[in-house]
């Protein structure tokens, strides 16, 4: 059982799992544009692929964490105390490596359950339609019948990773140069509900950079979203300026750095002694029967 520090008595936290949508709604809200991918996994569409834990004190929530199922490693979003983050952690959410993502301060929650590699914090980025800034460029909307050479352009193999039905539920925009696509942006979720909308998969060609194409497919798809959404988000590496100061080019602002992280869970001391001992044991009965 988790505790929680009460001045010099410890009261235990209440950890589970839950599918309440609204109580999960409610808990995000506070920090909306930080959890705006986790809000738009809410939606129907995505929620059946998801895992959520949340910790409280008492009756009142303090902590929330999100496991998106899938191969491994997949997302692994964590919001709140940092007690009740290492409580889901260490009782609901257990996956054995994910990307995280986590506000800096806790870091050392996370790294009393699982190693955490190395890596440059992440820049939230966030605009709405006052300050949004257009962009007039020669794009065009993208479809399921581009998601092979959209592929090919994220190195990713034809319609391998990135299905048609992502182009159909989403946004894609993308620039042509003679008749072959040098640069794209799409979108990750969406949440009608919630008004909210996330950009990514934002790529040009190394060979076409420097021009202002990505600022023009993301300004579009930007563009489209904020016909429905009163925010939309995007995440940029902060050792990337050339991407931050093209998000900023069309309105884009900093809302929070974060650290996204390849995390693998820590084992017991032990734990790579039994697989032997157990083949030992295995091959100690057999002889004994035989």
């Amino acid at each position: 059982m988790a505790t929680v520090a009460l001045g010099r008595r410890e009261r235990p936290l209440a950890v589970r799992q839950t599918t309440d949508r609204g109580l999960l709604r409610s808990f995000l809200e506070r920090e909306r544009l930080f959890a705006a991918y986790a809000i738009c996994d809410l939606e129907d569409r995505e929620f059946p692929r998801t895992r959520w834990g949340m910790a409280f004190d008492g009756d009142q929530p303090i902590a929330v964490g999100l496991e998106y199922s899938g191969l491994t490693p997949q997302p692994l979003f964590l919001m709140g105390s940092p007690s009740g983050i290492e409580a889901i952690l260490r009782e609901v959410l257990r996956p054995r490596a994910a990307f995280t993502a986590v506000m800096p301060e806790h870091l050392a929650a996370l790294s009393s359950v699982y190693r955490v590699d190395p890596g440059p914090q992440m820049v939230r980025m966030w605009v709405d339609g006052t300050r949004f800034l257009p962009i007039r460029a020669d794009v065009e909307r993208l479809g399921p019948g581009d998601v092979g050479e959209l592929n090919r352009l994220y190195h990713l193999g034809f319609a391998s990773w990135l299905p048609g039905s992502s182009i159909v539920d989403g946004v894609y925009y993308g620039i042509r140069i003679g008749g072959r696509l040098v640069s794209a942006a799409g979108t990750h979720v969406i949440s009608p509900a919630a008004r909210l909308g996330v950009v990514g998969n934002v790529l040009t060609h190394v060979d076409h950079r420097g021009r202002g194409y990505a600022a023009a497919v993301t300004a579009a798809v930007t563009a489209e979203l904020l016909l429905t959404c009163d925010q939309v988000v995007l995440n940029v590496r902060s050792d990337n300026p050339p991407a931050l100061q093209a998000y900023r080019r069309i309105g884009y602002a900093e809302h929070v750095r974060f650290e996204e992280r390849l995390i693998h869970r820590i084992g017991p001391p032990w734990a790579g002694l039994t697989r032997p001992l157990r083949r030992l044991f295995r091959a100690t009965k057999e002889n004994d029967q035989s």
